[in-house]
């Protein structure tokens, strides 16, 4: 602090005083909203929430003319997969409907995802690349520039349910008149997790929750689903906010 002019330091400690504050008054609301979220958690909201982003825009029922499958993570991760399989498994039914692959300028990740649908039993001569878009908006406005063919077809929209209400509507917007969204859900497990804690060696001072798989994984889940939703949420005021669904 040596050398500071006597003012500036006053402000200086002013500014701390004020942040310390501001902090102390933050800290009982943002306790309220951890234990908010956790309580959420012992109940089904976190999942009819995300249910909700995937099909409150409108899930196909009329076989498209063309699939349209929007990209923005690696190859390989758990969300394009999702995404590709899903693709692919609708693109065989359709095994007259071309695939259009959308993603940032990365020509490794698009190759690898052609790769995995031409794996999965598509044509390669079916798909289509388009590397343009860092996000949905800049997307839906490249496919409209680069294939305005497809404007006035009946489009299938494979992206993670998640992002699927703002995916539509921001093709909506673009001009897709007939886009429909077809969400890449994950296929859940309807078997017993339970298992035997002393049998496999669990300490009896330990607490059993051998047969607790609400409290082993779906609390947990939940948690993550809640954080995915409200980015969403977030996402979906700052598009509104553009005009852009």
């Amino acid at each position: 602090w040596r050398g500071l002019p006597k003012r500036m330091i006053e402000l200086l400690a002013r500014v701390g005083r004020w942040c310390l504050g501001a902090l102390r008054s933050l800290l009982p609301w943002m306790g309220a909203f951890v234990i908010l979220l956790m309580a959420l958690a012992c109940t089904r909201i976190p999942f009819d929430a995300h249910r909700s982003l995937g099909t409150a825009a409108g899930e196909c029922t009329d076989p498209p003319e063309a699939i349209v499958v929007l990209g923005g993570s690696g190859m390989p991760s758990g969300a394009e997969l999702l995404r590709l399989h899903h693709a692919a498994t609708l693109a065989i039914a359709l095994p007259q409907v071309p695939v259009h692959v959308i993603h940032p300028k990365d020509t490794l990740v698009m190759r690898l995802m052609i790769e995995e649908l031409v794996l999965r039993g598509v044509e390669r001569h079916r798909i289509k690349a388009l590397l343009e878009g860092t996000n949905t908006r800049e997307q839906a406005l490249a496919l409209k520039l680069h294939r305005p063919e497809l404007t006035g077809l009946r489009i299938a929209l494979v992206t993670a349910p998640e992002n699927m209400y703002r995916s539509v509507l921001s093709f909506r917007k673009a001009g897709f008149t007939a886009v429909c969204g077809s969400p890449a859900w994950e296929h859940a497990m309807f078997i017993d997790l339970g298992y035997g804690h002393r049998r496999i060696g669990g300490k009896a001072w330990v607490p059993d929750v051998s047969q607790e798989a609400g409290l082993r994984y779906t609390f947990w889940n939940y948690l993550k689903l809640e954080i995915t939703c409200l980015r969403e949420y977030v996402a979906i005021t700052y598009y509104w906010l553009n005009d852009w669904i």
